[in-house]
This record gives structure tokens, C-alpha cells and sequence, in this order.
């Protein structure tokens, strides 16, 4: 593998990872069991393991920003995710955030151009 490729490649990771607590939020505003979750956030593009996703939904958990609920309902449990009230707050804030940066960004690309 090329030094290009392993830079890009390891670059692109680290982009994915720091806006993943923000796609899981976005993505359990309806209750969401976590198999379903990697799916949902897979068909955007974005790849996903389970071995990262669910040590990050226990950590979301813990810090308040998801609720989780076991259903037995179907041929086997779930537990399904939802954003809490709290969790709704942080994610708001976290969009305004995330349009700002991208409203930065675009000045910076401009003014290069």
C-alpha cells in the first residue's frame, strides 16, 4: 500500500470517527435496535462495525444521551436505542456546531480558490 493511501485512508478514518457520536444520535431520534443501526448507517456510505458501534451505544447510554429498552417481541430480544430528552439538547447543540464548521470551511475553500 502507498504512503498516499495509508495517509488518505488513516485521515478518512479519523474524519468518520469524530462525527459518529453525531450520525448515532441523528440516527436514533427513532427507536432503533443496534443490527438495524449499522445498516441504516452503512447505506449512507458510511462504514461501520459492530465492534465499534456497540461500545459506543453503552457509552452514549451511560452519559445520559440514549435510553434503551429490551423488546422480546421478536424471534429473539432487542434492545432498542432512542435518543434521550438530554440526548436531544446535546444533538442540537452539536448541529449547530457541525453547520458553523461547514460554514467555515466553505469561507476557507473560497478564499483559497
Amino acid at each position: 500500500m502507498s504512503d498516499y493511501k495509508k495517509i488518505t485512508d488513516n485521515l478518512i478514518q479519523e474524519f468518520r470517527r469524530g462525527i459518529l457520536v453525531y450520525i448515532v444520535l441523528l440516527n436514533c431520534k427513532k427507536s432503533v435496535y443496534g443490527y438495524s443501526l449499522v445498516g441504516k448507517i452503512e447505506e449512507t456510505g458510511i462504514p461501520i462495525e459492530k465492534n465499534t458501534l456497540y461500545p459506543l451505544l453503552r457509552r452514549l447510554e451511560k452519559q445520559k444521551l440514549l435510553s434503551s429498552e429490551w423488546s422480546v417481541d421478536e424471534s429473539r430480544p432487542r434492545k432498542y436505542y432512542q435518543i434521550s430528552e438530554f440526548g436531544e439538547r446535546v444533538l442540537e447543540t452539536l448541529s449547530k456546531e457541525w453547520v458553523d464548521l461547514i460554514k467555515k470551511i466553505n469561507l476557507i475553500e473560497e478564499e483559497i480558490k
